[in-house]
């Protein structure tokens, strides 16, 4: 099948991935997003580009945009890949019925982005995650801790941002938690680091990939993308979509114990790197479209996002006098940014950056909120745009 798809969320790498599948299997592409998004719409794959009032501060515009766009070009499917698939399933209703959006209900995902509701869900449906609680301060956190070595993250929050690891229990000094509304503390799990994505429609699993996130900024986002075989947590996350009965793509961050046990630590209902592991070839999008059975990744080739392995990945390893190893995980990965045919998106993403950079001044905000805060949603209420 193929037909005319609108990819929101062009600033991230995983929505130039998706484009590209799309396009090597004959969809006309678009791309739209609320700030600059050169690194996919620069892509030979994109047809055009389109501007949106930002989902966050402006809903009515935001579902406006969307309409005009999916009536003038003649959209089949609109396909969310950051935040803005809470914003998109929250405004549905707002959209033409007849359209093919791949997100499943607000409610679903809301739950499923809290850190503290997503633990009962996957507790619910056979998944194993560490014990934990909600509280609103560090004294309630402490209380619960007991002395154990914990981990204190804000309820919605993303990019591990705010996140305190405590590996030696909460120490006197501690500061107090930031009024971020509630959080999250829960039991500090020693081992590997592990991250999934799926897609799923109506319960079947229909993709799978897992991946070792082995070079990252700091503790947040990564940019080496290692491919492991796990059996166990697909199955995990094949019951997780059954029980719900999901719709859309989700992933996962787990923690892998010596004895080869693990732990889902949270959820974020939307993509995440794990796509980049398919080959250009498998047929995600039918798989977005609930056709064909379970796809996974079977080549151990890494993936990377290169402008920053070179850069902090780089520093990084001289810092701790590894440049060897980081040598050798350069020439056994692929750039998902820079591909044959295809060489514009890696300026493309530059010019973003500097984008941010101004937006970031002009907000006085980082420049990583800068590059999301227009699609975050943090449990505040959320009207929704009927028409």
């Amino acid at each position: 099948m193929s037909g005319r798809v609108l990819i929101l969320g062009g600033r991230a790498p995983v929505a130039l991935d998706h484009a590209r599948r799309f396009h090597r299997l004959g969809w006309h592409v678009q791309v739209a997003d609320s700030i600059p998004c050169r690194l996919t719409g620069w892509s030979s794959a994109v047809a055009a580009t389109h501007a949106l009032h930002p989902a966050r501060f402006d809903a009515r515009g935001f579902a406006r945009d969307l309409n005009r766009i999916v009536r003038d070009q003649r959209i089949d499917l609109v396909l969310p890949t950051c935040e803005e698939a809470l914003h998109l399933a929250r405004h549905r209703a707002a959209l033409p019925a007849s359209l093919h959006v791949a997100v499943d209900a607000f409610d679903t995902l809301a739950a499923l982005h809290s850190k503290w509701d997503f633990l009962r869900i996957a507790r619910q449906h056979g998944m194993p995650v560490p014990d934990s609680a909600r509280v609103h301060t560090l004294a309630q956190a402490r209380e619960w801790a007991q002395g154990r070595a914990v981990v204190l993250k804000p309820e919605f929050s993303r990019f591990g941002v705010h996140v305190r690891l405590y590996p030696q229990g909460i120490p006197a000094d501690a500061a107090v938690l930031p009024a971020l509304g509630a959080w999250v503390v829960q039991d500090y799990l020693a081992g590997d680091e592990l991250c999934s994505y799926a897609i799923a429609h109506q319960g079947r699993l229909l993709a799978h990939a897992i991946y070792r996130p082995t070079h990252r900024l700091r503790r947040s986002s990564s940019y080496y993308f290692h491919p492991v075989q796990r059996p166990a947590l697909r199955d995990a996350v094949a019951a997780l979509v059954r029980g719900t009965h999901y719709s859309g793509q989700l992933s996962f961050d787990w923690i892998e114990a010596a004895d080869g046990s693990a732990r889902a630590l949270e959820c974020n209902p939307r993509a995440t790197s794990g796509l980049h592991l398919f080959p250009s070839d498998v047929d995600l999008p039918a798989a977005l479209l609930g056709e064909g059975g379970l796809r996974e990744p079977v080549s151990p080739r890494p993936r990377m996002i290169a402008v920053l392995m070179a850069t902090a990945g780089l520093q990084d390893a001289l810092t701790r006098g590894q440049p060897g190893a980081w040598r050798a995980d350069w020439r056994r990965a692929d750039d998902v940014i820079a591909v044959p045919g295809d060489r514009r998106p890696p300026l493309g993403s530059l010019l973003d950056l500097a984008s941010y950079g101004r937006l970031a001044l002009r907000q006085g905000c980082t420049l990583r909120e800068a590059a999301t805060r227009d699609i975050e949603w943090d449990g505040e209420p959320l009207q929704a745009v009927q028409e």
